[in-house]
């Protein structure tokens, strides 16, 4: 999960002003990502994007767009990596009422294998970078 974070900020703060936010912002601002540990287990690669988006929001001071779900990891150059666990994720998207999921590219054929009962009512949109998640949520 540290991992996780630490390539979610780096890959912000290396791209801040292609997302239009000014470089000086992560010069002086202190950002402290929290995922309480509790009693869900968490896989730190597969909050990759959203940790990004997160960072973004708060450094662009623009709320992305409500009621997305979205999962994938991050590399330091943008690429949006393939995570495990789809259906249980799109399962758990539909019964929070979710319509909209950010998926990975190479997640693509996991998402095609389910049946249509689970997968009907849902715009799902498929990322191999994050310019493409950025494009979907801002």
């Amino acid at each position: 999960m540290k991992e996780s974070a630490n390539i979610a900020y780096s890959f912000a703060t290396a791209n801040a002003e292609a997302y239009g936010v000014d470089a000086e912002y992560f010069l002086d601002a202190y950002l402290h990502l929290h995922v309480p540990e509790g009693a869900t287990p968490k896989d730190g690669p597969s909050a990759g994007i959203t940790m990004t988006t997160a960072i973004l929001s708060l450094a662009k001071n623009v709320a992305p767009k409500r009621n997305i779900a979205m999962t994938g990891e991050i590399t330091l150059t943008g690429k949006v990596l393939a995570v495990g666990g789809i259906r249980e994720k799109i399962i758990a998207a539909r019964r929070l009422g979710i319509k909209e999921v950010i998926l990975p590219d190479a997640n693509r054929r996991d998402y095609e294998e389910l049946p249509e009962h689970v997968t009907e009512c849902l715009t799902v949109h498929f990322a191999q970078t994050y310019p493409d998640v950025y494009d979907i949520v801002f």
